[in-house]
């Protein structure tokens, strides 16, 4: 099986590459790609319950909803500990899917044959 690692690295301060972080994801396990998106960075921020909901790039549907079509279709989000640990973010309101991991994690799925594209 193929896989595809999407690192997303925006959230509010680039709404635009954030909302097409999650349309490649889509796209990707609806292809029946092996998909991870992982949240670093100021991405770290789309973890927490409530941050996305009012995040809607023109063109696209909502980022909440790309991100529930996500985790509905099979897909994994992975968020950086660091990341989430240095912007104060509470783990007791991680989004629904997301787990909590540190960089071993991604390089372990990256050196298991997964291809990488960020945004």
């Amino acid at each position: 099986m193929s896989k595809l690692a999407v690192s997303i690295t925006n959230a509010k301060n680039n709404t635009d590459l954030c909302t097409l972080g999650f349309v490649v994801a889509n796209a990707s396990v609806a292809s029946g790609v092996e998909t991870v998106v992982f949240l670093n960075s100021e991405g770290a921020y789309l973890a927490e319950q409530g941050y996305a909901d009012d995040i809607h790039e023109e063109g696209f549907a909502p980022i909440k909803q790309l991100i529930d079509s996500f985790v509905e279709a099979g897909g994994t989000i992975w968020v950086c500990s660091p990341c989430f640990k240095k912007r104060g973010l509470d783990d007791g309101k991680l989004i629904e899917g997301a787990k909590i991991v540190g960089g071993a994690t991604l390089v372990e799925f990256l050196a298991n044959g997964a291809a990488c594209i960020t945004y």
